[in-house]
């Protein structure tokens, strides 16, 4: 039986701010700005389905993280475009633009520095 090594609190960090973008999609697109035009489960499984698979498929937290950073870059995208185009949902936009940087940025605090020779 191996011992679980705890997780670093920018780590931590990460993983608080990967359940808020869940959050934040399922409020955003299911409750507060549904789709008008797309079936909403569509939406839900396009918003929601990417960022759920590294946790259903990486055992490892920092592994995970690491997959949750490189698909937050396109929700970091998403909250640009929409925080510019809508004005009603700026505020969600901003949210959403906040938490992938956190998240990002939890992941770059993580990273340690090989000592030089």
């Amino acid at each position: 039986m191996s011992a679980r090594i705890p997780l670093p609190t920018e780590q931590r960090l990460g993983l608080l701010a990967w359940a808020a973008l869940v959050v934040l999609q399922l409020v955003w697109h299911a409750w507060l700005f549904p789709a008008q035009l797309m079936p909403m489960w569509l939406v839900l499984a396009i918003t929601v389905i990417p960022l759920l698979l590294p946790l259903l498929a990486i055992r490892d937290a920092r592994r995970a993280l690491l997959w949750v950073g490189i698909l937050s870059l396109f929700y970091f995208c998403h909250g640009i475009a929409e925080g510019w185009s809508s004005s009603s949902e700026r505020w969600l936009a901003l949210l959403e633009i906040i938490l992938t940087l956190l998240l990002i940025g939890t992941l770059g605090a993580g990273v340690k520095r090989k000592a030089k020779p």
